[in-house]
């Protein structure tokens, strides 16, 4: 995707995290019900406002897990073909599986076919995670949880930090909310699990994290059952 994004011989291009774009998408909405009239359809609107800005799209992770998204993709992109746009996207999903079990699926399946019929599905799948290589020589899960590895998450949080001075519960402030941060130096935060993947946080949170911190230490994280599966 680098290669490609850099490759487009138009600056009418644009490169955004899916998470990131759908965030976007509906403060447009929201934006546009406060500004129009009630019975006003925004989706056309905000579609030909995309286009005008980017006639190529480009996302990463591409992936429906929300009705709030699958109910307004099912229109947004039908109207962005249809304004011209061209969609280059990466996802670990075939377009088949987006939304699997989701509620009223049946009513984004007519998203899938758009997007089956428009999009040229590449699979590269080699069998290899390149992104593990990097980290081949260096150990980053440790167990179980004693004493001695919690000092070593201790050297991986200060190695990272550079040994910079420690914030204590710092505040993230966004969308007109706060994320508590325990503790956090040079980019690099540390959460508790039970903080961090127990409670009512969503992709918003996590976008804001990635964007103030390159590192995160998880500690804590506990023998996990059927019954945890939302918080793994």
């Amino acid at each position: 995707m680098d290669m490609f994004y850099t490759s487009i011989p138009t600056t009418s291009k644009r490169r955004v995290h899916f998470h990131s774009f759908m965030l976007e998408v509906h403060a447009r909405i929201n934006h546009f019900r406060r500004t129009h009239h009630a019975h006003e359809d925004p989706v056309p609107t905000i579609a030909r406002e995309l286009a005008r800005a980017s006639r190529v799209v480009c996302f990463d992770e591409f992936q429906v897990t929300d009705i709030a998204d699958a109910m307004v993709l099912r229109r947004l992109l039908h109207e962005m073909f249809v304004c011209g746009v061209v969609m280059v996207t990466t996802s670990n999903r075939h377009p088949d599986a987006l939304y699997a079990n989701g509620i009223q699926r049946e009513s984004f399946m007519p998203c899938i076919d758009e997007l089956k019929l428009k999009c040229e599905c590449v699979s590269l799948d080699s069998g290899t995670d390149y992104r593990k290589l990097v980290r081949e020589s260096a150990r980053v899960f440790f167990a179980p949880i004693t004493q001695n590895t919690n000092d070593a998450l201790m050297a991986v949080f200060a190695r990272a930090s550079q040994n910079a001075r420690v914030q204590v519960n710092g505040e993230l402030r966004f969308l007109g909310r706060s994320l508590r941060v325990p503790r956090s130096a040079r980019g690099v935060a540390w959460f508790e699990f039970s903080d961090l993947c127990t409670q009512a946080h969503g992709s918003a949170d996590y976008i804001e994290l990635a964007r103030h911190f390159h590192t995160l230490v998880l500690s804590n994280v506990p023998v996990m059952h059927m019954d945890d599966r939302n918080a793994a």
